[in-house]
């Protein structure tokens, strides 16, 4: 795939035909076992079991969220939307359950809401050609702007009758919690997605060189288009893995770091900003690491605005090695990129 062209991973001999291959994924994973075994044995709470669901409930959110914003990047975008699109499509189906609709109902009408957000979110970028990072940034705001207006409150409370949230809120599938059995499913689904269809060979071939697929007679458009909606459906997914997880849904949310947290999930985890390489498995190695750091130093007590200067310093050197990594070529210069 032309994804895999651009994998470029350090190569240690280690004797004739048995090369050892060191690249970011090695080194993250790497990474997250050390932390690991450190918090371990360093924090009295991190093995505890109620701290290791909390975890792994936390994890599924952000993984989540990190598959969707894996995928459009792997084509060369990037959706600041999805965590906007999250909280809102979400807060409009309880908003309208509260009419008396059955809120499965309305969850299918918020994540019809969410798609027709995503195809807006495309139709600016692939049509009007606006430079995604700037149409997803004004778009976000637009969307939580207006959810602010209509809803008129912060916290929107989900039905408390609803067997289906309970069961991603609470359930359990041979112990693991559901929100994490969802969030596998999410992510082989895309796997596969990416890997095993032509659509996803399209989306290689379009994120390694957007000019040459278009060129070469390639749907480039609309395959960006179907991007942002799927996109945003992944976002729409998370946001209702969250609301079983606490019964309700926080608008605020927006404003928080979240949607940093997704970037450098998917940074870390090796996907390069340039397009056209990387997967699903980069983003669950980068999920894991972010997922260990941020829960260890909350049980170090460090402060909200502590943690996000640590990731924001963590996300500005992932993003200086991605560019020596993988150096914009002539075509990204002349497209302006992301």
């Amino acid at each position: 795939m032309a994804g895999d062209k651009k994998a470029t991973p350090a190569i240690l001999g280690r004797g004739p035909g048995k090369p050892i291959k060191i690249n970011q994924e090695w080194v993250v994973i790497a990474i997250s076992v050390i932390l690991f075994v450190v918090f371990s044995l360093g924090l009295d709470k991190f093995l505890s079991e109620g701290n290791i669901i909390a975890l792994l409930k936390n994890v599924s959110i952000l993984g989540t969220l990190a598959v969707g914003m894996g995928f459009v990047v792997v084509g060369r975008g990037i959706d600041l939307t999805m965590v906007a699109v999250m909280v809102v499509g979400v807060a409009f189906s309880i908003w309208i359950s509260s009419w008396g609709i059955d809120f499965t109902l309305a969850a299918l009408i918020g994540a019809g809401l969410a798609a027709l957000l995503g195809l807006f979110t495309g139709i600016m970028i692939a049509f009007a050609e606006i430079p995604p990072i700037f149409a997803t940034l004004a778009i976000a705001s637009s969307i939580y702007g207006s959810g602010r207006i209509v809803f008129a409150s912060d916290v929107l409370y989900a039905p408390n009758n609803v067997q289906w949230l309970k069961w991603i809120g609470s359930g359990t599938v041979f112990g693991l919690p559901a929100s994490v059995i969802i969030f596998g499913v999410v992510a082989a689904a895309m796997g596969i997605f990416l890997r095993k269809t032509r659509f996803g060979r399209l989306v290689y071939a379009t994120g390694d060189n957007p000019s040459a697929a278009r060129n070469m007679g390639l749907p480039t458009r609309p395959l960006i288009v179907t991007q942002y909606v799927i996109s945003a459906l992944i976002a729409f997914t998370a946001g209702l893995i969250m609301t079983g997880l606490v019964t309700g849904i926080n608008t605020r949310l927006y404003n928080s770091s979240l949607i940093y947290d997704v970037l450098l999930v998917v940074v870390l985890g090796g996907i390069g900003l340039s397009g056209g390489q990387g997967g699903v498995r980069n983003v669950i190695v980068g999920t894991i690491l972010v997922g260990i750091l941020t829960n260890g130093m909350t049980i170090l007590n460090f402060s909200y605005t502590s943690q996000n200067l640590i990731k924001s310093i963590i996300l500005l050197i992932a993003l200086a090695i991605d560019a020596i990594i993988n150096p914009r070529d002539e075509q990204t210069s002349q497209s302006g990129d992301i």
